[in-house]
């Protein structure tokens, strides 16, 4: 039987890194895709130009859910410098799975949340 995902997916799916609220975040967002109805919240924790944490909530599918997991883990400690250089490739290769383009939107929307969650962080 062959399964829907790879093994990254589904172990950050199963397993979700960093899932949970911080306490007085810098900066937060929730992005919505009203196509399918994933919800993930991105909250930052920016200390001197690096993000000394990050974390998400989300009600999404597997594929949105496994890339905030594997995106909280890759850019916490990172300069947000760094972190504003990932795009939406790098995103969709960590997953290491066939995203078809039609789910491209899910493993994506996490990337868009934490742009904008850093951007909140600034302001």
């Amino acid at each position: 039987m062959s399964l829907p995902y790879g093994a990254v997916v589904l172990d950050h799916f199963r397993r979700p890194r960093n899932q949970r609220q911080l306490n007085g975040p810098s900066g937060a967002h929730e992005a919505y895709n009203p196509m399918c109805g994933d919800r993930v919240r991105m909250e930052v924790a920016v200390v001197d130009g690096a993000l000394r944490d990050a974390a998400f909530t989300a009600n999404a599918c597997a594929i949105c859910t496994a890339s905030a997991s594997l995106l909280t883990e890759r850019v916490r400690g990172a300069a947000v410098a760094a972190a504003t250089t990932i795009t939406d490739d790098d995103v969709v290769g960590w997953l290491e799975s066939d995203v078809p383009p039609a789910r491209r939107a899910c493993a994506v929307l996490p990337l868009s949340a934490l742009r904008e969650a850093l951007k909140a962080s600034r302001a």
